[in-house]
């Protein structure tokens, strides 16, 4: 009887693939809505619920800081914010992905969604927003395929901290 240990496959070039799937997503339809849909116009998909819009985000996440004094600053912290959490994400990646686990998929949504946004960054000095959802009177802020990988990808990894982990005897 052999006591070799079991080679499982890498599944790092996985994790990298669902990134590039989602940075070309991403890119695919800011592409879309930019030729299709007038800055400041929607398309209604759902009456009263979903809506694709054209709108530019100078700010982080639902817009924070988009009506600062100083645009440069806040354009520049956020640019090197997302650098250094693409980093950390590569570098988890790296760690943790030779099995293929949710953690390795949130994380390939992760780095996707920061590459994405990222790009619009430093091309455009804005980010592309055009997915608008209202339910009743709530309305979220405009967003788009990378922030919705971001939040999946959030969402995922909080899943597995909380998951009760099998005991090994």
């Amino acid at each position: 009887m052999s006591t070799q240990p079991v080679r499982t496959r890498d599944a790092r070039p996985w994790i990298f693939f669902i990134a590039v799937v989602i940075i070309l997503l991403d890119r695919l339809t800011k592409i879309w809505v930019s030729n299709y849909i007038e800055r400041g116009h929607f398309l209604t998909v759902i009456p009263n619920v979903f809506r694709i819009s054209h709108v530019f985000n100078t700010g982080a996440a639902f817009s924070l800081f988009a009506e600062s004094l100083s645009p440069v600053l806040v354009r520049n912290g956020l640019i090197a914010f997302s650098i250094i959490a693409v980093i950390v994400v590569l570098g988890m990646i790296w760690q943790m992905g030779r099995i293929f686990t949710p953690s390795g998929v949130a994380l390939g949504l992760i780095l996707g969604g920061a590459i994405g946004n990222l790009y619009d960054r430093i091309r455009f000095s804005y980010v592309i927003d055009f997915l608008e959802v209202r339910i009743i009177h709530y309305h979220w802020p405009d967003f788009n395929v990378a922030d919705s990988a971001i939040v999946v990808g959030a969402c995922l990894l909080l899943l597995e901290i909380f998951r009760t982990q099998p005991v090994e005897s």
